[in-house]
């Protein structure tokens, strides 16, 4: 492990542990469009994680049901769609942000029992250099994805790594749809409720597997589980701790007893289970959407000490390229990050509406102003500064 690798760790686990390291840690996810607007700036070659020495990034196994690469069924240059080893059928366009999911394999209740969930301890899911959802499939198509350990192995001595895995929810609804499972939910709770049973030991399996095969190599997990929209819950909080709390925790289990850091990424507005996250001893959340009326400034005051926030920084600011607006921002939620608790990243991803420069800003603020201990009278007289300044401006 490099000295650098070693000092991002600690700066890490400082913050999700609400304590000061030497600096508020900055990681996020990027858009295709921005990635190839920065290689057009920075050369063919670059590496955003390097080139900006970020904190962390995430690496995601083969979570596919059924192995196996895209069944392309339609293909114009400009529009593609294709089926999965999730039994999707995902259109994408040239003109969409992000892809549309035509149909599900599962058509009716019964059918979740027949539907075929490949062992998370399969090789292929960590060795195997091919096409799969998740890793293939967002606002771009992407095919022949290098192996989980191959990409492992590219970032490990020099950055801490998390493997990933979903939750129940996020994995259900990609197996049989999001109109399905709210509905089966509550009609066909015996079914439903064995079909999330299957869905959790496969993800306590393949998080069991990645830690094992990893050997060291990993220092956190991400759990992915979208549950919420902009206004809150899409489902009662009670449906979410019977069916999907216990994976969650169990999941959160494996990883705190292989010494690793876990991360939950949530769209939406969750807050109404954040004292369940906080329960089943969850380290971070992310990524806080603004969007969805969440202020990590705010929010720290009810859960500083018990949850760390990861993001939350308005993309929205990033993508007007107004350098005040960008620095505003990054001042403002600079104090959700006394005392730690904060990690620096937007509230979902780099999309590419962002311009590299407005990236590299931004990380240049939170080098600059994120040093510990934070100087928080320099940070709050020019965050009011600016505050008067756009306000007069009307931004």
């Amino acid at each position: 492990m490099s000295n650098e690798k070693t000092l991002k760790e600690a700066r890490l686990r400082a913050a999700l542990s609400h304590k000061e390291g030497d600096q508020v840690p900055i990681s996020d996810f990027f858009w295709t469009g921005f990635m190839l607007n920065a290689q057009k700036k920075w050369g063919q070659d670059f590496d955003i994680y390097r080139k900006f020495d970020l904190d962390y990034i995430v690496v995601n196994p083969n979570m596919d049901p059924v192995i196996q690469d895209f069944e392309i069924l339609e293909d114009d240059g400009v529009n593609i769609k294709l089926r999965t080893g999730f039994g999707a059928t995902i259109r994408r366009s040239g003109s969409a942000p992000m892809p549309h999911y035509d149909t599900f394999s599962v058509k009716d209740p019964e059918g979740m029992a027949k539907f075929v969930i490949e062992s998370g301890r399969d090789k292929r899911r960590l060795y195997r250099t091919g096409d799969d959802q998740i890793n293939g499939v967002g606002d771009a198509i992407g095919r022949n994805i290098p192996s989980w350990t191959e990409r492992v192995d590219a970032y490990c001595k020099d950055f801490p790594v998390f493997g990933s895995i979903c939750e129940g929810y996020e994995y259900l609804w990609r197996c049989i749809g999001t109109e399905n499972s709210l509905m089966w939910m509550l009609e066909e709770p015996e079914l439903f409720g064995a079909f999330v049973k299957r869905i959790g030991d496969f993800a306590v399996e393949l998080t069991e597997y990645q830690i094992e095969d990893a050997k060291g190599r990993l220092s956190g997990m991400y759990v992915w589980g979208d549950v919420a929209y902009v206004n809150g819950m899409f489902f009662s909080p009670a449906a979410w701790r019977e069916y999907f709390k216990p994976i969650t925790a169990r999941i959160i289990d494996v990883c705190h007893k292989a010494g690793l850091m876990v991360i939950y990424h949530g769209c939406g507005n969750a807050s109404s289970i954040y004292e369940d996250f906080i329960e089943i001893g969850l380290d971070g959340y992310n990524p806080v959407e603004c969007k969805a009326h969440l202020d990590a400034v705010e929010l720290k005051k009810k859960f500083g000490g018990r949850l760390c926030f990861v993001g939350n920084y308005d993309v929205r600011e990033m993508e007007s390229g107004d350098r005040d607006r960008i620095k505003r921002q990054a001042l403002y939620k600079l104090q959700s990050a006394r005392g730690g608790g904060w990690i620096c990243q937007s509230d979902h991803s780099v999309t590419s509406g962002v311009s590299p420069e407005s990236y590299e800003y931004l990380v240049e603020l939170i080098r600059d102003y994120g040093k510990y201990p934070l100087n928080m009278d320099r940070i709050q007289k020019e965050l009011a500064e600016l505050d008067a300044k756009l306000g007069k401006l009307g931004k």
